[in-house]
């Protein structure tokens, strides 16, 4: 009997169980193939991920292995400088080979104590008021409190529980690979540049030593479970470009299309989904893995509060409440991207005006802001403007706001000095005189960063203690820190 299983170990369902594994819940991932994809696509994490990833003291190990890069106005490939003053400490891009990214998070999640089986794929589901029973592939039955779909946007989890899927289908696939190309560096760019005059989908762009990432549009959809070739490379780029640049030696090649779905639930009982399971949709922006992380770092730890006992009735409803619209606007943003992208005239036309739009602070920072994730606001009622956003990683006494949030607790930043989370000291922190930059009284912080109240009335903010972390322990002893307290 597990507390919880993951179906699919790439970078969402290896947070998610890292997350779950903060509180002690025994976890296991599954995923049907027996080893992580090997090819090296390049991915990009965001502003918003970046500073979770730093919340729970995991950034340094991605540093090792990414590159940061700076921040760029890029909304529809449009490049504009980045606005000044992006108000976070990790106010970059960090790209990383998925590959690292994958490894990277499931030896976090081994080492947190979760356990991953690889080679299982689920094949049925059944649930009733104490459990789920998971099937697969080859007939073993396994037990679990709650699963988590995270197995991509195929996702059988998904299908079993017959949750629609209701969007865009695929319209158009794009090739995308990394390649040696046997023509000069000059002729080259030369070329490219010509065509993205017009077609801002290609590109052939160095990545390496002797080494290009190769992305050329095709008209209409082929078979997805079919590999490209390099024939395939080969005869786009000569449709495309006039030449294939004399491609060989491919590190790897891929292809993806433009369809846009999203899930009409992301829960039905014990069963949930996250990631590319609850939403799909065209690359462009690179939101699609952002996506699917802040997904993580918002379920582990409502997940983890129903198998510990102490979550309110109504906690784990707000993860659809919350992220499913956070989705939608990432789907809406994407659509209009590739709109933007169309070689056609009146697109064009929009794209140019946009081009100086974006010239005005005010709109290059809403799209960076949309982009990065920064501007997620929660609706959690009403309140100040800061209820319901994230907190920067803003300095307290001592450190860094950030490191304070490393164990997956609750935090209350009082710079009152009468405040206390009194019952609550097992589930969330407290930190008396936080920092001068924190100019309202009190703060109180949810295990992923987001503001659940501001304010200095202590009955006020009990209430909304019960209202995120459940009842209070009986008999706590108001005010005095515990073994986990930062006072």
């Amino acid at each position: 009997m597990f507390d919880v299983i993951i179906a699919g170990c790439g970078p969402v369902g290896a947070i998610l169980a890292a997350e779950l594994r903060l509180h002690d819940v025994r976890v296991l991932v599954l995923d049907k193939e027996t080893e992580p994809a090997s090819f090296a696509r390049i991915v990009g994490l965001h502003i918003r991920s970046i500073e979770l990833l730093a919340m729970r003291g995991l950034l340094a190990r991605v540093l090792e292995r990414g590159r940061r890069r700076p921040v760029r106005g890029f909304f529809a490939a449009i490049d504009k400088p980045a606005p000044a003053g992006l108000d976070s400490a990790y106010a970059y891009l960090l790209g990383i080979p998925q590959p690292v990214v994958v490894r990277l998070f499931e030896e976090h999640a081994v080492a947190r104590g979760a356990q991953v089986r690889r080679g299982c794929a689920v094949t049925g589901l059944a649930q009733d008021d104490d459990g789920v029973t998971v099937e697969l592939a080859d007939g073993q039955r396994l037990r679990t409190r709650y699963l988590v779909g995270c197995d991509g946007g195929r996702s059988t989890v998904r299908k079993l529980l017959g949750v629609g899927f209701p969007g865009e289908p695929a319209r158009s696939e794009t090739l995308f690979g990394e390649m040696a190309v046997g023509v000069p560096p000059e002729e080259v760019a030369a070329r490219v540049a010509e065509i993205r005059e017009t077609d801002k989908r290609f590109l052939v762009a160095p990545v390496d030593v002797g080494i290009y990432r190769v992305i050329v549009p095709v008209p209409g959809v082929s078979d997805r479970a079919r590999p490209p070739t390099l024939e395939d490379f080969r005869r786009q780029l000569r449709i495309a470009a006039g030449t294939d640049f004399g491609v060989h030696s491919p590190r790897w090649m891929s292809r993806f299309g433009d369809a846009t779905r999203l899930a009409e639930r992301y829960r039905v009982g014990r069963v949930l989904l996250a990631g590319d399971a609850a939403h799909i949709h065209p690359p462009i922006g690179g939101q699609g893995l952002n996506l699917g992380l802040q997904d993580a770092f918002n379920l582990g730890w409502k997940v983890a509060a129903q198998v510990r006992g102490w979550a309110p009735d109504t906690l784990l409803d707000t993860y659809q409440a919350e992220r499913r619209p956070v989705a939608e606007d990432v789907l809406d943003n994407t659509r209009a991207q590739m709109e933007l992208l169309s070689t056609e005239a009146g697109p064009r036309a929009v794209r140019r005006l946009l081009t100086e739009l974006m010239d005005i602070d005010e709109v290059n920072r809403r799209l960076v802001e949309k982009i990065t994730a920064i501007d997620v606001r929660y609706d959690l009622g009403e309140g100040p403007d800061l209820l319901g956003r994230r907190l920067p990683d803003v300095d307290v006494r001592p450190g860094r706001l950030y490191d304070r949030l490393r164990h997956g607790r609750g935090l209350l930043l009082d710079r009152t000095g009468r405040l206390t989370v009194g019952g609550w000291s097992d589930r969330v922190d407290h930190l008396g005189d936080p920092t001068a930059a924190l100019d309202v009284p009190g703060v109180l912080l949810r295990p992923d960063g987001h503001v659940a109240w501001v304010g200095d009335d202590q009955r006020d903010l009990d209430a909304h203690l019960s209202r995120w972390f459940g009842e209070p322990r009986a008999h706590a002893p108001s005010g005095i820190p515990t073994e986990h307290s930062s006072t």
